[in-house]
């Protein structure tokens, strides 16, 4: 960890205060499965008024039980994502309503089809580990929209997947869909393909399909991450420290609720907390707020012993502009140097509103950045060069050594997107300008990107689950 905003001190206040809140306020759990498991855990619940008080105690058990590692894997098992490891990993968004095609062009509701793009888009990124549907395909009914987005990202990408899961009722279907993937419920629960996100409505409420999904996903010990979206002075006070406080006691309860419902399920701390703009009425995305909130969750998340995900790398700007290289970079580069273990999600125009793939490629090539900037550096003999030094001797210079020709690709950071090139030869090159190298790096991607096709036969059998969702949800709902 480089980057810290809390002492030791600051540390203990919160999590005091935390406890305090959950043990004196309380939160509202909609669910009377979870609320007798409450109980029975020696809880105080009000079973009518849905509200249970948490006590220390109960908190620092469900904390012991939580797991703490885990790995998601994508359709190729080589593909990676892995939390509680030291390992950074970066995720495109998992779900817009909106879609933009072109920088500053009308937005339009986002559709199936999308989901095809935005996943064979994120899928030749190489740094993006995790990849998001980036839609909420709204041409879809919200009863099996879920089943049929996950069909088409398993067709895809070969990476580990995030989407937005419905309830529990279509979390079958994604189950039954993984298990067709890997071959059965124990290989799926072995080799997961993603996890579930748990979001309490902040002040101290958590939605009833959020926590009734749980009890399904936990068949296959799918890992679960825990991130309320508090924006202080609307749904938490307007204080960084009281808005931290009750962020993480609504992440501390989500933690119980998992472990209530299935002890030992792989756990992350979710401090994805906002700051709230009272000229616009908007949440902000990146103010400096947000890297402050990025690092002391951070901090708060591993105080516990737990992977961590913080929304840091985002941006308020609609376009690839200066705006948003300066917010994603700042924010991103001080969570990363905290030590959390994912960020974003990436992909999103401005606050929610609207998927854009010309902003991912940006907050890409700030990934990048980012990555060059935390690498590990080698201070090897080798590296350190002595004998080249004393052969290149005063006044001489290292252009023509061999040395110089061994380690420069390695030792410095390569752009695909930032301009060094002399005056003469970028107005020679058409004088553009980032955002005009963005579009250019979109555009070839979606020209030149190709996915490995999923085998005919689990095809079928995608084609086979997403029918019978449809069909049954439907009737259903």
């Amino acid at each position: 960890m480089f980057t810290s905003v809390l002492s030791d001190e600051q540390i203990r206040r919160l999590d005091q205060a935390s406890l305090s809140i959950l043990h004196r306020t309380g939160v509202r759990v909609p669910h009377e499965d979870v609320l007798r498991r409450f109980a029975d855990a020696g809880a105080d619940v009000d079973l009518p008024r849905h509200r249970v008080r948490i006590p220390p105690a109960l908190v620092a058990s469900c904390l012991g039980r939580a797991g703490r590692q885990f790995t998601i894997y994508g359709r190729d098992l080589s593909r990676t994502a892995r939390f509680g490891q030291g390992v950074r990993n970066y995720n495109s968004i998992a779900g817009e309503a909106m879609w933009v095609d072109e920088v500053g062009a009308d937005r339009r509701y986002a559709r199936l089809a999308d989901v095809a793009t935005a996943c064979r888009f994120a899928d030749g990124l190489e740094r993006i580990n995790v990849v998001g549907a980036m839609t909420d395909a709204q041409d879809v009914p919200v009863a099996w929209r879920c089943v049929a987005q996950l069909a088409e990202m398993i067709r895809h990408t070969t990476k580990p997947l995030h989407f937005w899961l419905h309830d529990r009722r279509s979390a079958k279907y994604l189950l039954e869909m993984t298990g067709a993937l890997r071959g059965g419920d124990r290989a799926a629960a072995e080799q997961p393909l993603w996890y579930a996100f748990l979001e309490p409505i902040s002040p101290l409420r958590f939605p009833f399909n959020g926590v009734d999904l749980l009890f399904e996903t936990s068949r296959q010990n799918i890992p679960v991450s825990v991130g309320p979206m508090a924006q202080m002075g609307v749904s938490a006070p307007c204080t960084v420290a009281g808005t931290l406080a009750m962020e993480n006691a609504e992440i501390l309860a989500g933690i119980c609720i998992v472990q209530l419902i299935a002890p030992g399920t792989p756990v992350c701390y979710g401090g994805i907390c906002h700051a709230f703009d009272m000229r616009t009425t908007q949440l902000i995305f990146c103010g400096p707020e947000q890297a402050i909130f990025g690092v002391a969750m951070t901090q708060m998340g591993k105080h516990y012993g737990l992977p961590v995900y913080i929304n840091v790398g985002l941006t308020d700007s609609k376009r690839p502009d200066a705006q948003a290289g300066l917010e994603a970079a700042a924010t991103l580069a001080m969570g990363a140097a905290a030590g959390a273990d994912i960020f974003g999600h990436m992909g999103i125009c401005g606050v929610d509103q609207a998927t854009s793939l010309d902003m991912l490629v940006l907050q890409h090539e700030v990934v990048r950045y980012v990555e060059g900037l935390l690498r590990e550096i080698d201070f090897s003999d080798e590296t350190m060069g002595l004998d080249e030094i004393d052969a290149a001797g005063p006044g001489g210079t290292f252009l023509d050594r061999e040395h110089t020709a061994r380690h420069y690709r390695r030792e410095l950071w390569d752009p695909r997107l930032l301009d060094r090139r002399f005056y003469q030869a970028w107005k020679d090159g058409g004088a553009t300008d980032t955002e005009d190298r963005c579009r250019q790096e979109k555009q070839r991607i979606l020209r030149e990107h190709r996915v490995p096709p999923v085998e005919p036969s689990l095809s079928a059998e995608m084609d086979r689950v997403v029918s019978a969702a449809r069909r049954e949800l439907t009737q259903e709902g």
